[in-house]
């Protein structure tokens, strides 16, 4: 099992999800974690795609609202490619295989959409396997930290997936 995870984070909080679920996963392979900046344009010879990233005006960040979270939020780390933008770049997997997404969202106010649930539909527009449900992860205020729990649970989310697609561990194998 080769997985590959690829995050999108401004604060660094959904990276510490993105490899929370990494470090969980690499219980049935092995698992490549990179920043959308650096991810490939393909998939092939991976078995698992993972793809997170923070929830911006109700979606998947644009340049603009990357631009406007370093201006006016201080945020610490300004992609210049995110997910909706390596998303559109990823060419479609040569074979199907499994794919889900997570997010993360300011806590209060509660805001609707997701950059997840976005996520996941290009996915399997793409020809990606999406039965697993996207998950959202909440942080406090914009930059964060991430709520008490919130690792424990992108574990436990991992363990979910692992369940899902019936993947099991190394020593089951």
């Amino acid at each position: 099992m080769h997985v590959l995870v690829v995050y999108e984070s401004l604060w660094g909080n959904t990276e510490q999800v993105a490899r929370a679920v990494a470090d969980k996963l690499g219980s049935v392979g092995t698992v490549d974690v990179v920043d959308s900046d650096a991810a490939p344009i393909t998939v092939d010879g991976y078995d698992l795609l993972v793809v997170g990233g923070p929830t911006h005006a109700f979606s998947m960040t644009r340049a603009a609202t990357r631009a406007e979270a370093v201006k006016s939020q201080s945020a610490l780390h300004e992609p210049a490619r995110g997910i909706r933008e390596w998303l559109n770049l990823l060419g479609r997997p040569s074979a199907a295989i499994p794919a889900i997404a997570f997010d993360t969202r300011v806590d209060k106010p509660r805001m609707p959409g997701s950059a997840a649930k976005a996520a996941k539909h290009e996915l399997r527009s793409m020809g990606f396997g999406t039965t697993v449900k996207q998950e959202t992860f909440r942080v406090h205020g914009y930059e964060g930290p991430l709520l008490d729990g919130e690792l424990e649970r992108a574990s436990a989310w991992a363990d979910e997936v692992i369940a899902a697609l019936g993947l099991g561990s190394r020593a089951d194998r």
